[in-house]
């Protein structure tokens, strides 16, 4: 008895928050999502799932969306989760503090050196993802000054050379094209690029188009970013995503609840210019970029 009046009280005092403000609507869902955790189950994942479309369930009369054998799509839908329960860890091996924030974790190796934040985690999914499918001469990001460094330039060998907002490559190391070398360039780019280089060089996608491997971005410096990793459709044309995120400190990649719309979650449901809540971000004005 004495638990209900608790959660009573707790939800009244958060219908008052969220009236006085944006933020405190958000606060709301964080605190909502760690109500819904203990008196809700969770109806849509299966615990011995080891991949994105293997642990999440779809709603009924829903199915996921066909996308290419082969695309950067099926390979996100793929991706590898750790097992069931498995925390989010800091790069420096300590725990985050929000662990009731997701529902999986992927198979992202979180470098030790505390570069791999936010952008630079979704950055990787798509390099490893080009590396894997032979299509090397495609990695390529803009730093957040606009110069563009491709692996294939920084392979033969040419390094950038920094001055403020100017920058110039040359060839001062030999060429190597081997996977260790690769993480090396990586290292660069999560150093020189990040969300306010990704808005600025990848196209904007209209909610009515979107799809795996889509990104929602809040540019800035910090800004946030987040990407599709699933899509499901009903027969009336109702479209699900699943979101998932790095984050700051570098820590693991993991697939968000929905505290917005517990009903669903860990799915979400987007609408053109309506503002998105995720339990890590609020986006008020969701801007939607795809790489090219």
């Amino acid at each position: 008895m004495k638990k209900y009046v608790v959660i009573a009280l707790v939800i009244t005092v958060l219908i008052v928050i969220s009236r006085t403000t944006k933020k405190g609507r958000h606060l709301t869902n964080h605190i909502k999502g760690t109500i819904t955790n203990i008196i809700a189950a969770r109806d849509y994942i299966n615990k011995e799932g080891d991949s994105i479309s293997t642990r999440v369930a779809l709603p009924e009369g829903y199915k996921r969306k066909e996308y290419a054998r082969g695309s950067f799509q099926e390979y996100l839908r793929n991706y590898q989760l750790k097992e069931h329960g498995a925390p989010i860890i800091n790069y420096d091996n300590s725990r985050y503090f929000a662990q009731h924030w997701h529902d999986a974790i992927l198979e992202v190796p979180v470098p030790e050196n505390g570069l791999q934040q936010c952008a630079d985690a979704l950055m990787r999914l798509r390099s490893e993802y080009l590396w894997e499918k032979n299509r090397k001469d495609e990695i390529g990001f803009n730093f957040t000054s606009g110069h563009y460094c491709s692996w294939k330039k920084y392979a033969e060998g040419f390094r950038p050379k920094i001055n403020g907002n100017k920058v110039s490559f040359h060839k001062t190391a030999s060429t190597n094209f081997s996977e260790a070398n690769f993480y090396k360039y990586l290292n660069l780019i999560f150093t020189y690029a990040g969300t306010l280089s990704l808005s600025t060089e990848l196209p904007r996608i209209k909610v009515k188009d979107l799809q795996i491997g889509d990104m929602l971005v809040k540019p800035g410096t910090p800004g946030h970013i987040e990407i599709i990793v699933d899509h499901a459709v009903s027969s009336n044309g109702d479209h699900l995503f699943l979101l998932a995120q790095g984050n700051t400190p570098a820590q693991n990649v993991c697939l968000l609840k929905n505290f917005e719309d517990t009903s669903i979650s860990p799915w979400y449901r987007f609408k053109e210019n309506e503002s998105v809540y995720t339990p890590s971000y609020y986006f008020e004005t969701p801007i939607f970029i795809r790489f090219k």
